[in-house]
């Protein structure tokens, strides 16, 4: 259990459901509402797929090139911890939006499915680095289940905020949205820095 909930929140927090479907909303509101959800459900079964397979190819990936865990621990806990320091300060929320009013200016793109809400704004290089950086510190057959159960619980509850996005923004606005992102980032850094520590470790040990 404890493992389960180390894994949600860090892919919960990654995967940042709050933050990709105020997106999702404002890149489909010319469509009806049977688009937005064939839409929705692509979006995150090719996002799902993405994710499954780096974390199936993450550790074998790793040994080829050479690189050890505490070394991949360490580098995805930096990374980690400058995503967190951009939902700190809304700058990822800034940088969705402006991708979100490039692809509404550009007329001949209709269906944001694949580009780019499974890939990047679901399956992008944080989620991608997290569920590998999670699967290679599974021990054991069990540990890489609960891996993915918390994995397919987040792709869950991300399905089901691009479902009910459109009504949660007609009641709360946008200001509940920045505060939870907000509040995501502060424990995204903390969860970050204990990567950096767990990789310290296994290099000094």
């Amino acid at each position: 259990m404890e493992l389960f909930v180390s894994a949600f929140v860090t892919l919960f927090v990654v995967l940042d459901p709050p933050g990709c479907a105020p997106v999702f909303h404002s890149l489909t509101t010319g469509a009806s509402a049977v688009q937005r959800r064939h839409m929705a459900l692509r979006a995150v079964l090719v996002a799902a797929l993405i994710l499954i397979a780096f974390a199936l190819i993450g550790e074998p990936l790793l040994r080829t090139l050479g690189i050890s865990l505490a070394a991949f621990r360490i580098a995805g806990g930096i990374m980690l911890f400058f995503i967190a320091m951009e939902m700190v300060f809304e700058k990822r929320t800034r940088r969705r939006e402006d991708r979100a009013r490039k692809i509404r200016e550009t007329p001949q793109v209709e269906d944001v499915s694949i580009f780019p809400m499974a890939m990047p704004m679901i399956a992008g290089p944080g989620s991608i680095a997290t569920i590998m950086l999670l699967a290679a510190g599974a021990r054991g057959t069990q540990q890489g289940l609960v891996i993915f159960a918390a994995l397919l619980a987040n792709l869950a509850i991300m399905l089901l905020a691009l479902f009910t996005i459109g009504p949660v923004m007609r009641l709360f606005g946008d200001q509940v949205e920045a505060v939870i992102t907000r509040l995501l980032g502060v424990i995204l850094a903390a969860l970050a820095v204990q990567f950096v520590l767990d990789g310290l470790q296994g290099s000094i040990l």
